[in-house]
């Protein structure tokens, strides 16, 4: 008689089951490319080519059946790992890291001053029409950030035949506050002022822009503000938070993450940021209130105290409602590739405008099952997964715009 209740256990019959879990985590972690199905673009740098015909000529990560996919490294499978590794690696130098900065010191009109690093060096030749990444961090981050070195050193390595500009913001990044002004995830004015300097610096290299996380924000809003007008060529927005008002409850919620991790690196990083820098501050219009700053806890209150304060706000919420840039999705007219993940535990997977990127021909967004907050590492050894699709896209934009040759892919 058969015995129905005992397990099967023939090796053939367990070896399909694991072929199949295999295949179905691998569906799992393919990406999901979301834009505009068809359309004329009208963009310039596209020739008329919607992004998604654009992306399915040149772009394979993102669109071909095989290789469109990001395999978290297996132990760093969930968004709070791959947050809390990309933390941890924030200053680790390694063979996709390991570079060094060319500086650039601009004072803004204002009186303000921001850095520019470069890599690899600064050209002396204004002629150069080698193609120029423009890249802001996150919050409280600058060019050291271990995903921007990484970045800087795949698009900038020798033969490339790209240049990079890490933009440092206000007094970050060993940059002198030399102005009250402090920056924020709504103020594209800087980011605004910074561009025009290059492309008047560089006038025949095509300027392509890159933001991470708060940064990402920054670039959105910008774009959606000069539309039709921007002088960037294509733009990359990388964890970006488009609903500020849902990132900042994200922040604000009493998890491990957020409580051991997040908020007390950004509260600290302000808190040295206003010590560092007080003789100026001290000085600000805005009238700060020191006591209440240094005893802050969360960025919540810190937004309140600062941010909204500076921006004649009444709180933090009124300022995420205002610094936002889904408004902005719908006239951004330049081609835009953004790539979130669905287990970011800071820039919630709700809270990305997927109805825009349906309905706007020039932006598409890459979204991906795994990849945390500023994370995306993939392979045994963890190395990030989007210096590939952020390459494949510059160089579809740049070929059509310049008819140059692809860059070859060796990372």
């Amino acid at each position: 008689m058969f015995d129905y209740g005992a397990p099967y256990s023939d090796p053939a019959f367990s070896g399909i089951s694991l072929l199949g879990s295999m295949r179905k985590y691998g569906n799992r972690c393919r990406v999901q490319l979301v834009s505009a199905a068809s359309g004329p673009s009208t963009a310039d740098s596209t020739q008329g080519e919607s992004i998604r015909t654009l992306l399915e000529a040149d772009c394979p990560s993102l669109t071909d059946a095989k290789q469109a996919c990001m395999k978290p490294t297996p132990f760093l499978r969930g968004g709070m790992l791959q947050s809390l590794y990309s933390t941890m690696r924030a200053l680790k130098r390694d063979k996709y890291s390991d570079i060094s900065y060319d500086r650039e010191t601009k004072i803004l009109s204002d009186g303000g001053t921001v850095s520019l690093d470069w890599y690899p060096a600064r050209s002396p030749d204004s002629a150069d029409a080698r193609p120029i990444a423009i890249v802001m961090s996150g919050v409280g981050g600058s060019s050291y950030e271990y995903h921007i070195r990484c970045l800087s050193k795949s698009l900038g390595k020798e033969g490339a035949g790209y240049r990079v500009a890490v933009m440092n913001h206000r007094g970050m990044g060993r940059t002198p506050l030399t102005s009250p002004k402090i920056y924020n995830a709504s103020d594209t004015c800087d980011f605004r002022d910074i561009v025009k300097y290059i492309q008047a610096s560089y006038p025949d290299a095509p300027l392509l822009g890159v933001g991470f996380s708060l940064g990402a924000n920054v670039l959105t809003k910008y774009l959606g503000e000069q539309g039709a007008e921007s002088p960037l060529s294509a733009a990359v927005a990388i964890c970006c938070p488009f609903d500020m008002s849902l990132t900042g409850r994200s922040l604000d919620a009493d998890t491990f993450l957020n409580n051991k991790l997040f908020q007390p690196h950004l509260v600290a990083t302000i808190k040295r940021f206003f010590q560092r820098n007080s003789e100026i501050l001290q000085n600000s219009p805005t009238n700060y209130d020191w006591d209440a700053i240094m005893k802050a806890t969360r960025m919540s209150q810190i937004d309140t105290l600062v941010t909204a304060r500076d921006s004649g706000q009444r709180d933090c919420w009124e300022h995420y409602r205002a610094a936002s840039s889904t408004p902005y999705v719908d006239g951004i007219r330049t081609p835009y590739l953004a790539i979130n993940s669905m287990d970011d535990p800071v820039t919630r997977y709700e809270g990305i405008p997927q109805a825009k990127f349906r309905s706007n021909p020039c932006i598409a967004l890459a979204l991906l099952r795994h990849g945390g907050h500023l994370g995306f590492f993939c392979g045994l050894k963890p190395k990030i997964w989007y210096l590939t699709p952020v390459t494949e896209f510059f160089n579809a934009v740049v070929k059509r715009k310049s008819n140059a040759p692809l860059l070859a892919l060796s990372l």
